[in-house]
């Protein structure tokens, strides 16, 4: 199978059909990821093709299908659970946190937990609470747990294949308001590292890091401000925990000027620590402070009022005027 158009569903569909054939230790877990092939389709057809021992209905009990997929990894299977709705996934959180996070240095490095966690998250859906959240934030802060999103359908393919892989906690987080976007994807070879950032659009004037969601608002915003003549560089982000702060460096020791975009609160969310990191590496290289733009300190808004609560073009252009006015 060489490069094919599809969508980000799609796109992690086929990562999944992909890791159920490879390794006969790989099982899928989750509310209604089974016969009805996920809120969002993502494992359609799965369980119809791999049998109802990979691909396993669970109750409505997020704790315990996250306890069930530690113990399983811990028989030697690589689980890859789902987690319906972002909101949904605080009752795990003590398992997450607590067991799932530790139990490798616990044990001195003699265990080890192979569990993906795949959560759908953002905005733009019109939805309510609990179900258009980005907690990426709250679980970046945890030691033992790796965060990554993909931004299109190459890395929402390849970078589940990659956290399918690994023997370290991978909490998937997948923008559910770009999941019906097309691109291309090439599953002939791996295109780089899990937790590498990329460089997605050059520039000279401005670097606006992203991840998840905003990368495509991020690359709108340098698409309109090409035409007043700003070049803007985007870098995508990919992975939460770790950062790849090395690639934002370079990028921003070019330009000198950086806005970090999330759907996330501004306030202590992931913006922040990149925003501390860069200017503690390239202070002596930026024109302007590190400026962010999120969502607000508040519970999410009902649907009406996303459109204000979200970062869009508009938030995301006026940071980046403010950054080139200094």
């Amino acid at each position: 199978m060489a490069a094919e158009k599809m969508a980000i569903a799609k796109a992690l569909n086929s990562s999944l059909r992909t890791a159920l054939e490879s390794d006969p230790k790989v099982v899928v877990m989750g509310e209604d990821v089974g016969k009805l092939g996920g809120v969002f389709r993502i494992t359609d057809g799965l369980q119809k093709d791999f049998g109802e021992d990979r691909v396993i209905d669970t109750p409505l009990a997020e704790s315990g299908i996250i306890g069930t997929a530690i113990g399983l990894a811990l028989r030697g299977y690589r689980p890859v659970a789902e987690i319906q709705f972002d909101g949904f996934v605080f009752p795990a959180y003590d398992q997450i946190v607590t067991q799932l996070a530790k139990m490798h240095a616990r044990a001195l490095g003699k265990v080890k937990l192979p569990v993906v966690i795949r959560i759908p998250y953002g905005g733009g859906i019109g939805a309510v609470e609990h179900h258009s959240e980005s907690p990426e934030a709250l679980f970046a802060h945890v030691a033992g747990l790796k965060i990554v999103t993909p931004a299109n359908s190459s890395d929402a393919y390849w970078m589940l294949r990659q956290a399918i892989e690994c023997d370290d906690p991978v909490i998937f987080f997948e923008p559910k308001s770009r999941y019906w976007e097309k691109g291309e994807v090439d599953t002939t070879g791996i295109p780089g590292p899990l937790h590498a950032a990329k460089v997605v659009r050059d520039g000279t004037d401005l670097t606006i890091a992203a991840y998840g969601p905003t990368v495509r608002t991020a690359l709108a915003a340098a698409e309109a401000a090409a035409e007043d003549g700003t070049s803007i560089e985007v870098v995508d982000l990919r992975s939460v925990s770790p950062i790849d702060f090395d690639t934002i460096q370079r990028s921003v020791e070019k330009t000198g000027r950086l806005v970090v975009a999330h759907e996330a609160p501004v306030f202590f969310g992931s913006g922040a620590e990149v925003a501390a990191r860069i200017t503690e590496r390239c202070f002596y290289h930026l024109e302007a402070p590190v400026l962010r733009v999120g969502g607000f300190h508040a519970p999410y808004p009902p649907a009406r009022l996303e459109e204000e609560y979200l970062p869009g073009l508009d938030r995301v252009l006026d940071s980046v005027d403010r950054a080139l006015a200094y």
